[in-house]
């Protein structure tokens, strides 16, 4: 189960948690799971009960999610930007009864307990001091397990990049699949020390960075959020053996890094959450000596599903091979497999696939056929089943009839020596469908014009993927994990008469 997945490598005096000056232990971190189950058993969080989660990266967080879960509730963690009147809609959508919040976001929206539960209309928990002085006084003993793997532990909600967000329902066996998956893919031990520096409401971090390393017994270094010297200097100072990180993180890493800087320790940086340019790659291996491994995943398959094989070939650009137990095909708009190297959609398949969307029968039947997850990711499959991600479904362009992948055209751009990041989008047009306009960062220092871009993609792509126009921005919009919200650009633009 969820809430005990670190009892398979428990090993009592060994370092769980390192946040700020404290280290936990692996006894320690368990009386104060147990401990939180009780207390917010005390307090009404039971089986069937829904709590939403809203906490900063810290321990309090990890304790919270394993204490609801223990006690057969399901957890519900929560972006921490989201306003009152997004949180009031996860509420009532996911029919909660309970909120958990940490103090720093109740001031961050300068709000009150008492305002916050009259405009949710349920019960809201407060980790502060009057909480942890309760906790404090509940006993270690462990109470009555919950034991049903296929009972659902989490909801959580996709980033809804259409139409008003849903809550993918993953089960006990789920989580606790996955991050087995995970433990074996990036081969983790007791060990590691894993920097948790994602922020944990997303399941990216929470199974790569807090699960699987409790299921191997690995200590986890927690960051509250990311700031790059902060980063660098734990990177080198506390002896981090394993990273997850997004593109953008290493974007930014890349800029803020010396040539000379090294990480002893680091023995593995995973890029996952969004496709990573392969120029990132090279400049990351170049620059840093850093070998960056990438994979793939998404919400629905709780999330990992491929990863470039450690022990094996590493493809630049691939997201390599399924992980253990998963089954991926290329299919065609009819369901039918693809041969190696056609373009389709990647479906999936295996125990860590959701349930399906909580009170959405019509998306559940759209995304989950015949025992496969359709992701909705335009991908290809190459001679020796290395799978490559074109585009997302929605973000394809088509331009004059021809299929042009952002993806394609974006890696075009990442090369030439001036830019940071880009964005390629579809603006649609009431001539010619669509064509493809391009947001670009310069990098600091820098001056580019359109001309330049233009010329340089001449030299590297054909002539009908080359964007119309370019747009040269100072930042691209991005979610909390980094990634790039296309949607946002998109919708910054007016129709083309």
């Amino acid at each position: 189960m969820v809430g005990n997945i670190y009892k398979k490598s428990f090993d009592a005096d060994s370092i769980a948690i390192k946040f700020k000056k404290d280290s936990i232990t692996y006894q320690q971190f368990d009386e104060n799971v147990n401990r939180y189950a009780k207390y917010l058993k005390k307090l009404g969080i039971k089986t069937g009960k829904r709590v939403i989660l809203s906490c900063p990266n810290s321990p309090e967080f990890i304790y919270s999610y394993l204490g609801v879960v223990k006690n057969a509730a399901v957890i519900i963690p929560i972006n921490l930007q989201l306003t009152m009147e997004e949180i009031i809609y996860l509420v009532k959508d996911s029919e909660a009864s309970h909120m958990i919040i940490h103090p720093a976001i109740i001031q961050k929206m300068e709000l009150s307990r008492e305002s916050i539960q009259e405009l949710t209309g349920i019960k809201v928990i407060v980790l502060e001091d009057e909480f942890r002085k309760a906790i404090s006084n509940m006993p270690i003993e462990v109470s009555e397990e919950f034991k049903d793997e296929n009972g659902i532990s989490t909801f959580l909600y996709t980033s809804g990049t259409t139409g008003k967000q849903k809550a993918a329902m993953l089960t006990h066996k789920n989580l606790v699949v996955n991050a087995e998956q995970g433990r074996i893919a990036f081969q983790m031990t007791a060990s590691d020390n894993v920097m948790c520096v994602l922020p944990m409401f997303h399941v990216f971090a929470f199974t790569t960075c807090v699960l699987a390393p409790l299921l191997s017994g690995a200590t986890i270094t927690i960051l509250e959020k990311f700031q790059p010297k902060e980063v660098i200097e734990s990177l080198i100072q506390d002896g981090i053996t394993v990273f997850m990180g997004v593109p953008t993180m290493y974007v930014i890493l890349l800029e803020a890094c010396k040539n000379d800087i090294k990480f002893p320790k680091l023995r593995l940086a995973v890029s996952g959450g969004a496709a990573l340019p392969v120029e990132i790659l090279r400049k990351a291996k170049n620059n840093l000596n850093l070998s960056i491994v990438e994979g793939y995943g998404l919400t629905e398959a709780s999330p990992i599903v491929s990863f470039n094989p450690l022990d094996g070939v590493k493809k630049e650009g691939s997201i390599g091979l399924p992980v253990s137990n998963v089954d991926c095909k290329i299919v065609n708009e009819n369901g039918v497999e693809l041969p190696v190297g056609e373009v389709g959609e990647l479906i999936v398949r295996g125990e860590n696939v959701m349930l399906g969307y909580f009170k959405s029968e019509k998306a559940t039947k759209e995304t989950l056929k015949n025992g496969w997850l359709y992701t909705g990711d335009l991908a290809k499959k190459d001679e020796d089943g290395y799978l490559y991600i074109v585009d997302r479904k929605k973000d394809l362009i088509i331009v004059g009839g021809l299929n042009v992948y952002p993806r394609e055209v974006e890696e075009a751009i990442y090369r030439h020596p001036k830019v940071k990041e880009a964005a390629v989008v579809g603006i649609d047009d009431k001539l010619r469908g669509e064509y493809a306009k391009a947001f670009i960062v310069i990098k600091d220092g820098e001056e580019c014009t359109s001309k330049e871009i233009f010329d340089y993609l001449k030299k590297h792509i054909a002539g009908y993927k080359i964007p119309r126009k370019v747009e040269f921005i100072s930042e691209l919009p991005k979610n909390s994990t980094g990634k790039i919200l296309k949607r946002i650009l998109r919708e910054q633009q007016t129709v083309t008469a």
